[in-house]
C-alpha cells in the first residue's frame, strides 16, 4: 500500500469516527444503542427519532458539508491566485452573501417589509443565495473581459468593500433587536439548516464540487502561472470562470445557510499539502476535502460542548496554520 493510499484510509476513519461521535452528541442524553436503534429502525419513539434523524443528523452532515466545501474552494482560490494565504472569501461572494442577509434582516424593516412582501418569504438562506448569486454573476463578466488575475482580485476585494459600506448603512440606521439577529447570523452556525433546507443546499454543493473535479487539470497546469498554462493550450480565461463559478457555488452556499464560516478553507489546503506533500490537485482535492470534513466535525463537537458559535472554534483551529504558513514562507533577508 502507498503512502497516499494509507493516508486517505486513515482520514476517511477519522471522518467516519468522527461523524458518529458529533452524531451521539447533543443536548438531550441519548446512549449510542439508542441512537443506533433510530438509524436501524428499531427504536420507534418518534420524541427520539426526530432528535436524532431532524436534528443530529442534519447538523452533522451540514458539518461535514461545510468543511468539503470551504476546504475545496480555500484550495482552488490559493492555486489561482498563487497565494498561500488566499480564502474561500477572496472574490467577495461572502460579502454578497452577506449584503442579501442584511436586506432581509436590517432593510426590510426599513423599507417596511417587516411583515409581509415576497422578500419576506425567501428567508435568510435565500436572501443569503441572492447575493451571493449577484455577486458570482459580477465575477463570472469580470474573469471574462479582465486578463490579468491581479484585476479580478481587486475587484473581488472593492466589492467585498462597497457590500460592507452598505450593511455599515443599514446597521446605522436600525434598531439593537434587528442588529443582534444580524451578529447571531455573522457569527456563524451549524443547527439552522433544517432537513428541507439541506435538501437544497446538498445539490448545489454536489454542483460545485463536480465543476471542481473538472477543472483538476487546470488547476495543475495554473501551478505554474497563467503563460505556462497558455503554453500548454489551456483556454485560462474560460477556466478561470470555471473555477471562480465552483468557488462561488460552494462558498456562497455554506455562507447563506450556515453563515461566514471563517478559517476552514485557508487552513485545510495547507494541511493537505503538508500531509500528502504533493502538488497533484489530483490528490490534494480529494485529500482537502476529507481534511475539511474532520476539521469541521471537530469543531462541532467542540462548539456543542462548551455552547460556542462554530466561528470562534474554527479561528481558533485554523489561526495556528495560518502563523505557520507565515513562518514558513519568511525568508531571511
Amino acid at each position: 500500500m502507498g503512502r497516499n493510499a494509507g493516508l486517505f484510509i486513515g482520514l476517511g476513519a477519522a471522518v467516519v469516527a468522527l461523524f458518529a461521535a458529533d452524531l451521539l452528541t447533543g443536548d438531550s442524553a441519548l446512549g449510542a444503542e439508542t441512537v443506533w436503534g433510530v438509524l436501524t429502525g428499531s427504536v420507534t419513539d418518534e420524541t427520539t427519532r426526530a432528535i436524532v434523524l431532524s436534528i443530529r443528523m442534519v447538523r452533522v452532515v451540514v458539518a461535514a458539508t461545510v468543511g468539503v466545501a470551504l476546504a475545496v474552494s480555500g484550495l482552488q482560490m490559493q492555486t489561482v491566485f498563487r497565494n498561500p494565504l488566499a480564502d474561500p472569501y477572496l472574490l467577495g461572494v461572502s460579502s454578497g452573501a452577506g449584503l442579501g442577509v442584511a436586506f432581509f434582516i436590517l432593510g426590510a424593516p426599513l423599507l417596511g417589509w417587516g411583515a409581509y412582501g415576497a422578500w419576506q418569504s425567501v428567508g435568510l438562506a435565500g436572501a443569503g443565495w441572492i447575493g451571493a448569486a449577484g455577486v458570482l454573476v459580477l465575477v463570472a463578466v469580470l474573469s471574462r473581459r479582465v486578463k490579468n488575475i491581479l484585476g479580478v482580485l481587486i475587484m473581488g476585494v472593492m466589492l467585498g468593500y462597497v457590500a460592507g459600506a452598505l450593511i455599515q448603512i443599514m446597521q446605522y440606521l436600525n434598531s439593537a433587536e434587528q442588529l443582534k439577529l444580524y451578529f447571531l447570523w455573522s457569527m456563524g452556525s451549524l443547527g439552522h439548516v433544517t432537513a428541507a433546507k439541506l435538501w437544497v443546499m446538498g445539490p448545489v454543493v454536489g454542483a460545485g464540487l463536480v465543476l471542481a473535479v473538472y477543472t483538476i487539470k487546470a488547476l495543475n497546469l495554473l501551478l505554474l502561472g497563467e503563460n505556462y498554462a497558455r503554453t500548454m493550450g489551456l483556454n485560462v480565461r474560460r477556466a478561470r470562470t470555471q473555477i471562480f463559478v465552483s468557488t462561488a457555488l460552494l462558498t456562497g452556499t455554506v455562507t447563506a445557510f450556515c453563515g461566514p464560516v471563517g478559517f476552514m478553507g485557508l487552513a485545510a489546503p495547507h494541511v493537505a499539502r503538508m500531509l500528502f506533500r504533493e502538488a497533484d490537485h489530483r490528490v490534494l482535492l480529494p485529500g482537502s476535502a476529507l481534511l475539511g470534513a474532520a476539521a469541521m466535525l471537530l469543531c462541532d463537537l467542540v462548539a456543542k460542548a462548551w455552547t460556542l458559535p462554530v466561528n470562534c472554534v474554527t479561528a481558533l483551529l485554523g489561526i495556528p496554520v495560518i502563523i505557520w504558513v507565515i513562518f514558513k514562507n519568511i525568508r531571511p533577508s
